[in-house]
């Protein structure tokens, strides 16, 4: 485990301002990207076409505009593609230690005792950029249209005005280059099987189980006051649930629902849920999407201070690589929630069930 955990911590960079050397984009590359999303990935050798069909969208959310995307966003997010950010981004190797849904399991092909990866990442600096960009702009169109803000950060513009149609595209374009990092760290995780231990597919068989957003507003159909109604579903900290039978849920899992990833800590464990039924009619087929912090950032780092994070850990039987202390400090897992807990809540809600529990066996953290 821990040659596994260096390995991976050696081949996908980390931590903020993380880049590849041998992976800086062209713009024709980044632009395709933009639009693209995983399947520019897939068709630039560096993912699994059968990853595609268990990929929210596809991978690619369409109406992306890459020239609405700023030359600054561009150049942070030129050489960032196939990196972890900082914070509570991880990559995680887990142990599946129990099933609560056999059918499910099966149907996502998970079963006890099996290995995971967990992969925590999105549309690095460039993302960062986009919401940054439009920040001032959206502030401005909020006064435009007369929309009282009870807090700037919730700033906005009406969806069919020159400033919304402009901030969905570019937003677009964003997930779009989140779901190529994605694809682009597992297709170097399967590398580090290969070349480092030695492991070739025919025998490691790692698969994507599901890819689905978690910041992010999209326009869907759902039931309003008895009637299909158009929508822009917001789900900021929370993370698709549809349910089974939907089109969208792919096919594999349509007989049991979508996968449901819900992070835990690095100490502790994490879920993988399915979507439901009651979810799609009350959350628009939304569900939690990780444990939640009981402490902020500071608060953490302030009573975590001074304690050997790392050793803990090991003590515990997982291997835990950073870039930095500062982010050990401000993730220790007493600084989340128990997720079991919150996935307890979310089950009795039936808004999601569960299917599997992964605990940690080798963190690398940004």
């Amino acid at each position: 485990m821990k040659e596994l955990v260096d390995a991976l911590f050696r081949n996908v960079p980390t931590g903020v301002g993380a880049h590849r050397r041998d992976l800086r984009l062209s713009a024709p590359e980044l632009r395709k990207i933009l639009m693209e999303g995983a399947r520019a990935a897939v068709s630039s050798g560096r993912g699994e076409a059968a990853d595609l069909d268990h990929i929210e969208e596809g991978g690619t959310i369409p109406g992306a505009d890459p020239d609405l995307v700023s030359e600054r966003a561009v150049e942070r997010g030129r050489p960032q593609l196939g990196t972890l950010g900082s914070g509570n981004h991880f990559l995680e190797v887990d142990r599946v230690d129990e099933i609560f849904h056999e059918e499910a399991a099966r149907a996502f092909g998970l079963a006890m005792g099996q290995v995971a990866f967990v992969i925590h990442t999105g549309s690095r600096g460039l993302g960062y950029q986009v919401c940054d960009d439009f920040l001032q702009g959206m502030l401005r169109a909020a006064a435009k249209y007369g929309i009282d803000l009870p807090d700037r950060q919730l700033c906005c513009a009406p969806i069919r005005s020159e400033e919304g149609k402009r901030y969905l595209a570019a937003m677009a374009a964003a997930a779009n280059f989140a779901f190529a990092n994605r694809q682009v760290i597992a297709h170097y995780l399967r590398e580090t099987l290969a070349k480092d231990l030695g492991i070739p597919p025919r025998e490691h068989r790692v698969s994507t189980v599901y890819d689905v957003c978690h910041n992010i507003a999209k326009m869907e159909s759902h039931e309003v006051d008895g009637r299909q109604r158009r929508l822009c579903v917001h789900r900021k900290g929370a993370t698709r649930a549809f349910p089974p039978g939907h089109p969208q849920t792919p096919s594999a899992y349509r007989a049991v629902g979508q996968p449901v990833l819900i992070p835990g800590d690095m100490g502790r464990y994490s879920y993988v849920l399915a979507g439901t039924a009651k979810a799609y009619r009350e959350t628009w087929g939304s569900s939690c999407h990780g444990a939640g912090r009981r402490l902020s950032r500071a608060e953490a780092k302030r009573t975590s201070r001074g304690r050997p994070i790392v050793r803990e850990l090991e003590d515990r039987g997982i291997i835990v690589r950073s870039a930095g202390m500062a982010t050990l400090l401000e993730e220790v897992p007493e600084a989340y929630k128990d997720v079991s807990e919150v996935v307890e809540v979310v089950e009795r809600a039936g808004i999601s069930r569960k299917v599997a529990r992964l605990v940690p066996m080798g963190v690398i953290k940004g």
